[in-house]
């Protein structure tokens, strides 16, 4: 097989379909904090949800896991789901949606090309809430490469864009 092969620059990931242990639970998370929308109840056992009304970005069920426990940290397995937020605003409205419901966050950065916010959905899988600077903006080396960082996130610089 041919190493030349590069997938098209217009692909993207579609969505993420998550195991949940309690579907109720996860949509009060990922509806009704976060914002998606719910498209289409699969019964009882799963809900699609998105942004925008795409018919889904995310899947929820519970289909192998109802009232499961959380998968091992230490484990292999789905690092966290990343959800892509169009501008920096939009981020710090959400950021100050968490904090003002005391939702813990388990990490908030700065990366150079984005700013996001981490932090676990109730059955401990991870979340990442970012925006992407315009790519003008990246940090780059001396030899055009990306020059990624992690640094601590400002959030109260963050929360201006609101104020």
């Amino acid at each position: 097989m041919s190493k030349d092969y590069r997938i098209p620059a217009q692909t993207r990931i579609g969505h993420v379909h998550l195991k949940v242990a309690d579907l109720e639970r996860s949509l009060e998370f990922y509806r009704d904090l976060l914002g998606f929308e719910l498209t289409m109840m699969y019964g009882s056992q799963a809900a699609f949800i998105s942004a925008g009304g795409y018919h889904h970005h995310i899947g929820l069920n519970t289909w192998h896991s109802k009232d499961a426990p959380p998968a091992s940290k230490d484990g292999v397995g789905l690092y966290h789901t990343a959800i892509l937020y169009p501008t920096r605003k939009e981020l710090a409205i959400i950021y100050d949606r968490l904090r003002r419901v005391y939702y813990p966050l388990t990490g908030a950065s700065d990366h150079g090309v984005s700013e996001a916010l981490y932090l676990d959905d109730p059955d401990g899988n991870g979340v990442e809430l970012y925006w992407d600077r315009p790519k003008e903006l990246w940090p780059s080396q001396a030899d055009g490469s990306l020059d990624m960082f992690t640094k601590a996130l400002d959030l109260e610089n963050l929360l201006k864009e609101i104020r």
